[in-house]
C-alpha cells in the first residue's frame, strides 16, 4: 500500500501576494490527486478478486464416493493439466478411490497416487484432462504481514474465500503420524472444517501453502504447509510413489545425561539419544553403532531428541556421511555414518 504524504508547505513571506494564491491552488490539485480510503479498498479488492478468477477455477472439493460409508470431505487443487492435484494426507489417506467436485460443480472420479502422513500431503490424479492449474510458489520468500487468500469447499459450501495476512513464519507442528513438520505458515485467513488441502495464495495467485490445521477455540490462527515442502513431496510421489527419507536405521529415545558424564567429557548439553535397538543391515549397524550408544551429536549439531536428528538428516545429500559424536562405556567417540534411504 502506498504511503501517503502531505506536499510541502514553504513558509510564506508577507509580500508574497499572489504566489500565496498559487501555491493554495497547487495545493489543492496535489491533495485531489492523492487516493482517497475508498480507491485503496478497491485496490485491496481488486487483488483479491484478480487471485480468485486465476485460481478459482483449479480448487476442487475431495470427497469419498458416495457409496463409502464416511464420505469425509476437503478440499485440494489442480497442479497439472492432465489431472494430478494436491490435498491433505488426512483427507484421503485409505482411499485408492474419490471424487473430486470442480467449482463448476462438475463431479470428477480420482485415485489415490500417494501420501505423505509426515507433512500431511497427498497427490491425487483426476479422471480429466486439459484442467485449469494453480502454480506452487515459493514460500520462502513470504514476509510477516503479507496479504494471503484461502480457497476450499469449508462445510461443503462451494468456493468459499477468506482473507488474511501471515502472521508468524517458521512454525513447527506435529503431523497426525507425530513427526514434526518444518517451516509451517501461520495466517490469520479463516479456516473452517472442510478447507483442509486448499490453497493459500499470494496477491499474485501463486500458491504458498497448503492450509492443514487450525487451533480449536482460537480466532485467526491457521496453519499451512509450506508450498516448497509440497513441491519436494510431490515430486517424490511422481517419481517414487512414496516419500523416501533418509535414515540411520535404528529405534531411539530422548534422554537426560547424567550431570557426572557432562563435567567429565565437557559435553555442551545434558541431553541426547540414547539408541534403544540397531536394524540389522541398515546404516547404523554397518558403521558399527550398538544399543547402549548415546548420540550426543551428528554434524556438529547438538542432539536432544529425534526431532534433531530428523532435521539433520532432512538438509543431508542422499550418499554423504555424517559424523557422530557417540558416548559408549563413559567415553567419547566419532562414528561416520552414511544414512540409507
Amino acid at each position: 500500500m502506498p504511503t501517503l504524504r502531505s506536499p510541502a508547505v514553504r513558509p510564506i513571506a508577507a509580500d508574497d501576494g499572489g504566489q500565496h494564491a498559487e501555491q493554495h491552488a497547487d495545493q489543492a490539485r496535489a491533495g485531489a490527486a492523492l487516493p482517497t480510503n475508498a480507491d485503496l479498498l478497491d485496490a485491496y479488492s481488486q487483488a483479491v478478486i484478480g487471485v480468485v478468477r486465476g485460481v478459482g477455477p483449479a480448487v476442487i472439493s475431495v470427497s469419498a464416493r458416495p457409496e463409502d460409508r464416511e464420505r469425509g470431505l476437503g478440499s485440494g487443487f489442480v497442479i497439472s493439466a492432465d489431472g494430478y492435484a494436491v490435498t491433505n494426507s488426512h483427507v484421503a489417506r485409505g482411499r485408492q478411490r474419490l471424487r473430486a467436485t470442480t467449482e463448476d460443480g462438475d463431479a470428477l472420479e480420482a485415485t489415490l497416487v500417494g501420501d505423505d502422513p509426515a507433512t500431511d500431503l497427498a497427490l491425487i490424479r483426476l479422471a480429466a484432462r486439459d484442467l485449469p492449474v494453480a502454480e506452487l510458489g515459493d514460500s520462502d520468500t513470504l514476509q510477516v504481514g503479507q496479504l494471503v487468500i484461502a480457497m476450499g469447499h469449508p462445510l461443503g459450501f462451494r468456493s468459499t474465500v477468506s482473507t488474511g495476512v501471515v502472521s508468524a513464519l517458521g512454525r513447527a507442528m506435529r503431523s497426525e503420524h507425530g513427526r514434526l513438520i518444518e517451516s509451517v505458515v501461520q495466517h490469520t485467513a479463516p479456516l473452517n472444517p472442510g478447507n483442509s488441502g486448499g490453497p493459500l495464495v499470494d496477491s499474485r495467485g501463486r500458491v504458498v501453502g497448503i492450509n492443514t490445521a487450525i487451533i480449536a477455540m482460537a480466532q485467526g490462527l491457521g496453519f499451512a504447509v509450506p508450498a516448497t515442502t509440497a513441491r519436494w513431496v510431490v515430486g517424490e510421489l511422481l517419481a517414487h510413489g512414496r516419500v523416501r527419507r533418509l535414515s540411520l536405521g535404528i529405534v531411539a529415545a530422548a534422554v537426560d545425561l547424567p550431570r557426572k558424564l557432562v563435567r567429565e567429557l565437557d559435553l555442551l548439553s545434558d541431553q541426547a539419544v540414547a539408541v534403544a535397538e540397531v536394524v540389522a543391515g541398515g546404516a547404523a549397524a554397518r558403521a558399527g553403532l550398538a544399543p547402549g550408544d548415546l548420540i550426543v551429536t551428528a554434524a556438529g549439531r547438538l542432539i536432544g531428541g529425534a526431532d534433531d536428528l530428523h532435521r539433520v538428516l532432512a538438509a543431508l545429500p542422499a550418499g554423504q556421511q555424517v559424523v557422530l559424536e557417540v558416548v559408549r562405556d563413559e567415553r567419547l567417540r566419532e562414528m561416520a555414518v552414511v544414512p540409507m534411504m
